[in-house]
Protein backbone atom coordinates (compact mmCIF):
# COMPACT_ATOMS: atom_id res chain seq x y z
CA UNK A 1 0.00 0.00 0.00
CA UNK A 2 1.28 3.21 -0.77
CA UNK A 3 2.35 5.65 2.17
CA UNK A 4 1.61 9.70 2.04
CA UNK A 5 2.85 12.21 4.31
CA UNK A 6 2.45 16.08 4.31
CA UNK A 7 4.37 18.69 7.09
CA UNK A 8 2.26 19.13 9.85
CA UNK A 9 0.68 16.04 9.56
CA UNK A 10 10.83 -1.99 13.08
CA UNK A 11 14.53 -1.67 11.13
CA UNK A 12 18.08 -2.05 12.34
CA UNK A 13 19.41 2.06 13.67
CA UNK A 14 22.77 1.36 11.84
CA UNK A 15 23.57 4.76 9.67
CA UNK A 16 21.32 5.74 6.66
CA UNK A 17 21.99 4.60 3.19
CA UNK A 18 24.70 6.70 1.15
CA UNK A 19 22.82 8.74 -1.47
CA UNK A 20 23.77 7.97 -5.01
CA UNK A 21 22.37 8.57 -8.10
CA UNK A 22 19.74 6.79 -10.19
CA UNK A 23 21.19 5.04 -13.33
CA UNK A 24 19.81 2.98 -16.43
CA UNK A 25 16.50 1.91 -16.01
CA UNK A 26 15.65 3.47 -12.27
CA UNK A 27 16.27 6.73 -13.87
CA UNK A 28 13.90 6.38 -16.15
CA UNK A 29 11.41 5.09 -13.97
CA UNK A 30 12.07 8.39 -11.66
CA UNK A 31 11.73 10.63 -15.39
CA UNK A 32 8.66 9.04 -16.27
CA UNK A 33 6.57 9.14 -12.65
CA UNK A 34 7.44 13.26 -13.17
CA UNK A 35 6.11 12.95 -16.61
CA UNK A 36 3.07 11.29 -15.47
CA UNK A 37 2.56 13.47 -12.47
CA UNK A 38 2.49 16.63 -14.33
CA UNK A 39 0.58 15.27 -17.29
CA UNK A 40 -2.27 14.57 -14.24
CA UNK A 41 -1.30 18.24 -12.64
CA UNK A 42 -2.09 19.71 -16.12
CA UNK A 43 -5.55 17.63 -16.89
CA UNK A 44 -6.50 18.95 -13.24
CA UNK A 45 -5.43 23.04 -14.24
CA UNK A 46 -2.05 23.03 -12.10
CA UNK A 47 1.47 23.83 -13.84
CA UNK A 48 4.34 21.42 -14.20
CA UNK A 49 6.63 20.50 -11.45
CA UNK A 50 9.90 21.26 -12.06
CA UNK A 51 12.90 18.95 -11.20
CA UNK A 52 14.89 19.81 -8.42
CA UNK A 53 18.55 18.29 -8.02
CA UNK A 54 18.39 18.79 -4.06
CA UNK A 55 14.89 17.44 -3.91
CA UNK A 56 15.92 14.22 -6.32
CA UNK A 57 19.10 13.80 -3.71
CA UNK A 58 16.48 13.38 -0.92
CA UNK A 59 14.23 11.05 -2.90
CA UNK A 60 16.67 9.06 -4.12
CA UNK A 61 18.82 8.68 -0.84
CA UNK A 62 15.66 7.80 1.10
CA UNK A 63 14.75 5.23 -1.65
CA UNK A 64 18.21 3.62 -0.81
CA UNK A 65 18.05 3.98 2.72
CA UNK A 66 14.30 1.98 2.51
CA UNK A 67 15.71 -0.49 0.37
CA UNK A 68 19.22 -1.09 2.23
CA UNK A 69 17.69 -0.93 5.72
CA UNK A 70 14.38 -2.88 4.92
CA UNK A 71 11.61 -0.10 6.39
CA UNK A 72 8.91 1.48 4.76
CA UNK A 73 7.99 4.48 6.29
CA UNK A 74 8.45 8.14 5.15
CA UNK A 75 10.60 9.11 8.73
CA UNK A 76 13.88 7.04 9.06
CA UNK A 77 14.55 4.89 12.27
CA UNK A 78 16.20 7.63 13.60
CA UNK A 79 13.35 9.17 13.32
CA UNK A 80 14.59 12.02 10.36
CA UNK A 81 11.33 13.10 8.10
CA UNK A 82 10.83 14.29 4.47
CA UNK A 83 11.53 17.92 5.63
CA UNK A 84 14.42 17.65 7.81
CA UNK A 85 15.49 15.08 4.37
CA UNK A 86 14.77 17.88 2.23
CA UNK A 87 16.65 20.61 4.48
CA UNK A 88 19.71 18.14 4.66
CA UNK A 89 20.20 18.09 0.90
CA UNK A 90 19.87 22.12 0.49
CA UNK A 91 16.64 23.02 -0.40
CA UNK A 92 14.89 25.81 1.90
CA UNK A 93 11.17 25.07 1.92
CA UNK A 94 8.22 26.53 2.74
CA UNK A 95 5.79 23.40 2.41
CA UNK A 96 5.85 19.68 1.43
CA UNK A 97 4.97 16.51 1.11
CA UNK A 98 6.48 12.64 0.20
CA UNK A 99 4.30 10.01 -1.47
CA UNK A 100 6.76 6.54 -0.99
CA UNK A 101 5.84 3.07 -2.10
CA UNK A 102 6.92 -0.22 -2.53
CA UNK A 103 6.77 -2.82 -5.05
CA UNK A 104 5.14 -1.45 -7.93
CA UNK A 105 7.31 -2.89 -11.02
CA UNK A 106 6.64 0.44 -13.17
CA UNK A 107 6.14 3.79 -13.07
CA UNK A 108 2.26 3.54 -14.43
CA UNK A 109 1.48 0.92 -11.44
CA UNK A 110 3.19 3.36 -9.48
CA UNK A 111 1.18 6.44 -10.22
CA UNK A 112 -2.26 4.49 -10.76
CA UNK A 113 -1.79 3.48 -6.97
CA UNK A 114 -0.74 7.06 -5.82
CA UNK A 115 -3.82 8.25 -7.87
CA UNK A 116 -6.39 5.95 -6.27
CA UNK A 117 -5.03 7.22 -2.66
CA UNK A 118 -6.87 10.38 -1.68
CA UNK A 119 -3.59 11.23 0.40
CA UNK A 120 -1.36 11.05 -2.72
CA UNK A 121 -3.70 12.38 -5.30
CA UNK A 122 -3.75 15.14 -2.95
CA UNK A 123 0.10 15.41 -2.89
CA UNK A 124 0.20 14.86 -6.99
CA UNK A 125 -2.71 17.95 -7.63
CA UNK A 126 -1.66 20.57 -4.99
CA UNK A 127 -1.10 23.07 -7.51
CA UNK A 128 0.81 24.95 -4.40
CA UNK A 129 3.95 22.82 -4.94
CA UNK A 130 6.71 23.84 -7.90
CA UNK A 131 9.37 21.80 -7.11
CA UNK A 132 9.94 17.54 -7.40
CA UNK A 133 12.23 14.57 -7.11
CA UNK A 134 11.86 11.07 -7.44
CA UNK A 135 13.79 8.42 -6.25
CA UNK A 136 13.67 5.38 -7.26
CA UNK A 137 15.48 1.67 -6.15
CA UNK A 138 15.27 -1.28 -7.98
CA UNK A 139 16.79 -3.75 -5.63
CA UNK A 140 15.40 -6.97 -3.80
CA UNK A 141 12.12 -6.64 -1.61
CA UNK A 142 10.97 -3.76 -3.72
CA UNK A 143 11.08 -1.87 -5.85
CA UNK A 144 11.32 1.68 -3.65
CA UNK A 145 9.58 4.58 -4.98
CA UNK A 146 9.79 8.37 -3.01
CA UNK A 147 8.55 11.39 -4.35
CA UNK A 148 9.25 14.57 -3.33
CA UNK A 149 7.07 17.62 -3.58
CA UNK A 150 8.02 21.50 -2.28
CA UNK A 151 7.43 24.79 -2.51
CA UNK A 152 10.59 27.38 -1.73
CA UNK A 153 10.39 29.32 0.96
Amino acid sequence: MPRASRAGSGASTSAPAAPRTATGTAARFAKKIVDLVNAQRAQHGCGPLTVDRRLQKAAQAHSNDMAARNYYEHNTPEGIDPGTRMTRAGFQWSSWAENIFKSPKDPDTALKGWMESPGHRDNILNCSYKSTGVGVNLSANGPWWTQDFATHS
